[in-house]
């Protein structure tokens, strides 16, 4: 991302005052960038945008890039928007999550997990305590060590099997899937988790879209949900 951004920085991407989203959109796609979503940002003469790359911001004259977090600061506290312009992302995946439900659902996370994580098992372990919390939990696979292993094709295997709450209760058990797949749902999910700025597992998203890097307690967990409503 970075290699890419200091090339961009590079070319004047346009040389009016400013520049159509469709202009923008055309010069980022030559430059390699696709799936290109163009919005406006909460700062002036900025844009946002979503992309296969991730967020970032670019001047409306699309001559100038900005890399990294833009955070909103209120009463209540800091809000990640970038995080949360992914969210969109998030939930169209929904349909490829593994959920373990709360009764009496009071909040939502999603939590990008890797099967060999210390800290994901012990996630797992109180997903009973998480729900009597009113805690829904949903996963997302990411496997820390990218997608050319083992790892990475058990938990296809996990994902794409008929029960996958069973199949992964089995793996969190020690149980493994003999048959490795090639990780194409996997991708998505791991490819979203680098948009999110998941650097290790668990990582557990609000629903709000904002990123809670590593592992909490449930009674902590519903914590800091709680403090971000």
């Amino acid at each position: 991302m970075k290699k890419f951004l200091i090339t961009s920085l590079a070319i004047a991407i346009s040389t009016f005052a400013t520049a159509d989203n469709a202009a923008i959109s055309n010069n980022l796609q030559k430059l390699g960038v696709s799936d290109v979503k163009i919005t406006d940002s909460p700062i002036q003469n900025i844009k946002t945008v979503l992309s296969d790359k991730g967020v970032f911001y670019i001047s409306e004259d699309g001559k100038y890039l900005l890399q990294g977090s833009l955070y909103e600061i209120t009463d209540k506290g800091v809000t990640d928007l970038t995080s949360k312009a992914l969210l969109d992302k998030l939930n169209n995946l929904e349909n490829e999550m593994i959920v373990y439900p709360a009764k009496n659902e009071k909040h939502v996370v999603t939590v990008f997990m890797d099967i060999t994580c210390h800290y994901c098992h012990l996630l797992h372990k109180q997903m009973k305590e998480y729900n009597d919390l009113g805690i829904t939990v949903r996963y997302l696979a990411f496997p820390r060590s990218g997608l050319n292993n083992n790892t990475a094709k058990q938990m296809e295997a996990i994902w794409t099997s008929q029960d996958p709450v069973f199949a992964l209760d089995e793996a969190e058990k020690g149980h493994l899937p003999k048959e490795l797949k090639t990780p194409n749902m996997i991708k998505k999910h791991y490819e979203l988790g680098v948009q999110f700025g998941v650097r290790g597992t668990p990582s557990i998203v609000t629903e709000s879209g904002e990123l809670i890097g590593g592992y909490l307690e449930p009674t902590k967990l519903l914590q800091a949900l709680e403090t971000r409503e």
